[in-house]
């Protein structure tokens, strides 16, 4: 930093803030007692380092990969779950569990809008005879959210069309601005669609949220939730992979999905991957704090400087997510730059806008990581689209994520 007394000055004054409110006693609180539930699922699955051994082939009887499994399941409070290094994202895992649960005639019905851009192509919403949803017959309908799940029209929907077959929801915001759901808001979502069908499957894209709530959806009554490893449930250790966990009907079948029919979980190597597994999810109780303590400070201190946020320092957050409207390109290129100045890999690379796959727009991000593309250390994006918004996320540390917002407000108060 060019002028350090002076950013350190803005920055000691508004972590007073913070503390003053209890805001970071609140999220340390809320990490011990979700590490407690993690020790505890270590404990009883007696965690050893055989576990760690790898095996090769077929992974036949693979002691480390299947008691990974137990422990995700004990921890999500779910009858089940799968764990795999192989994953290689979020949207693989979704689109694993997708086509998973969904058969032709089915229909998928989203009660948080239009999901993800990256899953555009999978349920078939752009492209067309890549293998999408869409192309084995599998419908597609969405509900706009109206500041939280519209409970009432999904109940509507379910009752008047008997081919849904899931609820999805979308915990995070994604590439909008709208608030984040809690694992009890979902899991009232969960209630109220399955006391209409029991059998409809409420799936959840639980990327950015795991470990911010106690519980996660999974204890409130989702039928399955999915994520990726290199965001929180890795908790910067795991260098790839991606879990689903959930009831043993629903992953019974998305591990057919995952393998094939009649195999599921019984087979797939580890070839040492689950150490760094294992130590993920003991660590991302930690590392989660870490986030979101970097998200608070984010917002507080763009606040201060006259952006608007979301969500306020002082809001509940229920993901690590941060989002900055900074109103024009350049200065959308300006905050990432400095986010990027602050990593510890990569620190000398400008980020630019490109046409990512996946993706509508062109998309700008700064990820300065140990582990490609871990949205759970210090990174940021968005789309190059009014009105040119910044969605902030990790921080392995908290002193690092905060040197990184003070390199990005810096960065952006010099134009």
């Amino acid at each position: 930093m060019k002028d350090t007394e002076k950013w350190l000055k803005i920055a000691e004054e508004t972590e007073r803030e913070l503390i003053k409110a209890g805001i970071f006693g609140r999220i340390e609180e809320n990490a011990f007692r979700i590490q407690m539930r993690v020790m505890e699922a270590f404990r009883e699955y007696q965690v050893s380092e055989s576990h760690f051994c790898p095996t090769t082939g077929y992974g036949y009887d693979d002691r480390g990969r299947d008691t990974l499994d137990a422990v995700f399941a004990r921890v999500f409070e779910a009858e089940d779950a799968v764990v795999r290094h192989n994953i290689i994202s979020g949207t693989q895992a979704l689109c694993i569990g997708l086509f998973g649960i969904l058969r032709t005639g089915d229909t998928m019905l989203s009660v948080t809008g239009k999901p993800y851009d990256t899953l555009d192509e999978v349920i078939g919403l752009r492209g067309k005879g890549m293998g999408s949803l869409a192309d084995y017959g599998i419908k597609y309908r969405g509900i706009e959210m109206d500041g939280g799940i519209d409970i009432e029209s999904m109940c509507r929907e379910l009752k008047r069309d008997k081919s849904i077959k899931m609820v999805y929801i979308q915990r995070s915001k994604g590439y909008a601005v709208r608030p984040t759901l809690s694992s009890s808001e979902i899991g009232e979502a969960a209630k109220a669609a399955h006391d209409i069908n029991p059998d409809v499957v409420v799936f959840v894209d639980n990327c950015y949220g795991e470990f911010c709530d106690l519980h996660e959806p999974t204890y409130y009554g989702a039928d399955v939730a999915v994520g990726s490893l290199i965001k929180n449930a890795g908790g910067g250790m795991a260098e790839t992979g991606g879990y689903m966990a959930g009831t043993k009907k629903a992953i019974e079948l998305i591990s057919y999905r995952l393998t094939t029919p009649g195999i599921g979980k019984e087979a797939g190597a580890s070839l040492g991957q689950t150490k760094s597994m294992y130590k993920g999810l003991f660590y991302a109780p930690h590392t989660v704090c870490q986030a979101l303590k970097t998200a608070v400070f984010a917002a507080k201190l763009f606040e201060r400087l006259g952006y608007s946020v979301y969500p306020l320092a002082e809001e509940e957050r229920h993901d690590i997510v941060q989002t900055v409207t900074l109103g024009s390109a350049d200065r959308l290129l300006k905050f990432c730059a400095g986010i990027q100045s602050g990593s510890p890999v990569d620190s000398h690379v400008t980020p630019e806008a490109w046409d990512m796959p996946g993706y509508e727009d062109a998309v700008v991000m700064a990820a300065g990581a140990f582990t490609s593309g871990a949205s759970i250390e210090l990174s940021a994006d968005g789309p190059m689209r009014q009105p040119y918004t910044a969605y902030l996320q990790g921080g392995l540390t908290y002193e690092s994520g905060k040197l990184g917002i003070l390199l990005a407000a810096e960065k952006i108060s010099g134009e």
